[in-house]
């Protein structure tokens, strides 16, 4: 029974996550470049409605609450100190490794609230809730596929992951923003401009991703688990973890 309710639970934050996605698509394409303060508000409130439902039954203590706060500190602060070194930053690493300890829900939130803080320092634009959602699907990822135990949780596998998931979920929906947000007439030949333009810088990205994973990745899991060891955290604040 309790495996079958929290089945139902992930269908429905899924369901949440979906209608952002759709959401951001259509309203980024129509109205983001003069109402993206609304479209952001649109992605977060999706990304927390779709976790609300797991801390409606859980009942999330102090301790949960402030360290999801810390977590999107560290992000936010990650983002600011490597301000100067273009695309390469620890933030993409930091929000998979938050996802890995705490579940996806948590590694979501902990993506899209980083990018809409961070941006208040870079600065908002039409293109923040599609950072929002591509760095929180990197959270998300990782803690569905590192947190059912499908990869290891060791150094190579790690650094192979972060690389492989700024390539193609993150760098893609981040250049689908460009297609959409510099061109009203979507066509063949502009599609490949921007998606080979965006190659490089992708590939930077995914480098300054693997690298951070290979230095601190395996230690700062391990400094995450004994927070949640000392404070009593379950596998996954949201309760998406290994529950089942």
């Amino acid at each position: 029974m309790q495996r079958a309710q929290m089945t139902v639970r992930r269908l429905i934050s899924s369901l949440f996550l979906v209608v952002a996605a759709v959401l951001l698509v259509v309203l980024s394409w129509r109205y983001a470049a003069k109402n993206y303060y609304l479209v952001s508000l649109i992605v977060l409130v999706g990304a927390i409605g779709s976790s609300f439902f797991f801390f409606e039954r859980k009942k999330p203590t102090a301790q949960e609450l402030v360290l999801l706060a810390v977590l999107c500190a560290v992000t936010v602060a990650g983002r600011t100190v490597f301000a100067a070194v273009p695309f390469f930053k620890p933030v993409t690493a930091l929000i998979i490794l938050t996802g890995i300890a705490f579940g996806g829900q948590v590694g979501f939130l902990c993506g899209a609230m980083s990018l809409f803080v961070s941006n208040f320092f870079f600065g908002q634009g039409p293109w923040t809730p599609w950072q929002m959602f591509a760095y929180g699907v990197a959270g998300l990822l990782a803690g569905i596929l590192f947190g059912a135990g499908r990869i290891p949780r060791k150094r190579i596998p790690l650094t192979i992951f972060g690389a492989v998931c700024v390539m193609f979920p993150v760098g893609l929906l981040l250049d689908t923003s460009s297609l959409f947000l510099m061109t009203m007439e979507v066509t063949p030949a502009s599609a490949a401009a921007i998606y080979l333009s965006g190659l490089p810088l992708n590939g930077i990205h995914a480098a300054a991703t693997a690298f951070f994973l290979f230095l601190i990745g395996p230690l700062m899991l391990e400094k995450l688990e004994r927070v949640k060891l000392k404070y009593g955290l379950g596998e996954g604040m949201c309760g998406d973890g290994n529950a089942d």
